[in-house]
Order: C-alpha cells, then sequence, then structure tokens
C-alpha cells in the first residue's frame, strides 16, 4: 500500500465513523484530560507556593521540576510497572496494573512537572503590587492568592494546554501500564503502534490523523483567544 492509498482509507475510516477509531479517540481524550486535570489539582498549588515564597533550596526545587519536563517516558512506564506489578509491587495489591486508571496516574505523573514549571513562572511574572493591593482593600491572605492566580491565569492555561498534548500524544507509560489491551486500555499512540505492527496501514494513518489534527487544533484555539484578548 502507497502513502496516498493508505491516506485515502484513513480518511474514508475517520469520515464514516468507524467505531474502532471513534472509540479509541474517546479514551484518549478521556485518560489525558483526566491526567491533567490531576496534574493540575496538586500542580498549581505547588506553583502557588513556589511562585510567591522565597526560601534556601527554592532554586534546586524549580530546577528539580525543570529538569523532569524532559524525563523519559520510556524510564517512567518502567517504574511505574514496577510499582503496580502484581507479583512484587508495592501497590500491586491494587490490581491497576493494564488499566485505563494505572495510564491515567502515570501521564499524571508524567506531565505534573509541566505544570508547576509553566505556572510557577506565570505566578512570579504577577506584579507583587497585585497582592500587596488586595490586602490594603482588606483582602486575606487566601483572598491575595487569589488575586495573584487571577493574574497568571493565562500563563497556567497554557500550561494545562501544554501538559495535555505531551500526555495525549505519549507512548512509553501507556505501553508499561496500560499494554495494548482492545476495548480497554488503547489509546492514538498505542493504537499507531499496534496496527504498524499489524500491518494495518490505513487504520494507524487515521490515528496519527486524528492526533495531530487534535493537538494542532487545541493551539490554535490557544492562539486565537490569546490573540483575541490582545
Amino acid at each position: 500500500m502507497n502513502i496516498l492509498d493508505g491516506l485515502l482509507k484513513a480518511l474514508q475510516l475517520i469520515f464514516s465513523g468507524d467505531p474502532r477509531i471513534a472509540e479509541i479517540t474517546l479514551r484518549s481524550l478521556f485518560v489525558s484530560g483526566s491526567a491533567t486535570l490531576i496534574a493540575a489539582l496538586w500542580g498549581i498549588p505547588i506553583a502557588m507556593f513556589l511562585g510567591r515564597s522565597n526560601f534556601r533550596g527554592k532554586f534546586l526545587v524549580k530546577t528539580i521540576f525543570s529538569s523532569l519536563i524532559g524525563i523519559p517516558t520510556v524510564a517512567l512506564g518502567f517504574f511505574l510497572f514496577m510499582i503496580f506489578s502484581r507479583e512484587n509491587g508495592p501497590l500491586g495489591f491494587l490490581g491497576l496494573l493494564y488499566t485505563p486508571t494505572a495510564i491515567i496516574i502515570g501521564e499524571a505523573v508524567l506531565v505534573a512537572p509541566i505544570v508547576v514549571s509553566l505556572a510557577t513562572s506565570a505566578i512570579e511574572a504577577v506584579d507583587p503590587d497585585v497582592a500587596n493591593l488586595a490586602k490594603t482593600l482588606g483582602a486575606s491572605e487566601s483572598q491575595a492568592t487569589f488575586a495573584v492566580l487571577r493574574e497568571a491565569l493565562d500563563g497556567i492555561f497554557l500550561a494545562g494546554i501544554a501538559s495535555f498534548n505531551r500526555a495525549i500524544g505519549e507512548l512509553g507509560v501507556a505501553v508499561f501500564v496500560g499494554g495494548f489491551i482492545a476495548h480497554v486500555t488503547e489509546l492514538l499512540t498505542t493504537g499507531i503502534k499496534l496496527e504498524i505492527d499489524s500491518n494495518n496501514i490505513d487504520v494507524a494513518m487515521a490515528l496519527a490523523i486524528i492526533l495531530l489534527v487534535m493537538v494542532f487544533g487545541i493551539n490554535l484555539a490557544l492562539n486565537l483567544v490569546q490573540r483575541r484578548k490582545k
């Protein structure tokens, strides 16, 4: 099969609403979206602390999070596999290995450094007078913190988008803790790998097109929103 034939068949699968393609796409959106949300729930409070505090070792902590952005997904996937392993893993008793939940946890760990690093930078860029003015007007410490958070919202939103893009395009973690279980853990990335190995180039190409369009569409929408605000 040449590239043109594969592309045409891939487009036919997409526009015909192939049930398997739709299932894999929706599962990928759910898994990556959940992972990004979880990472934000623990990452943004850490970013708020780092962005608004000065303490000895702050530079080292920020450096660690920045370095973890580039962590090899194969290495992270392997360590998570050992943790969730039903035989010797400390969390093996939970039965999470080869489930969507394991992939969500793995992707959340993977993208959390992105959330923390980008959100911290956005918060540090906020004028300190914002919090001081809020306190002058009678705001409590928590209210002043939320005032800073509102000012940094664009940067935090960008951190979320970057994290989602990283999660949905991830392969290493998904392979190690999710496997290739059809109708259970198969995602766009693992589906591409599986279909290539099975010589189903048209299906692999369809999944790849959906993945690329999804990432491009999200970033385009973000840029349009930011441009409109400006």
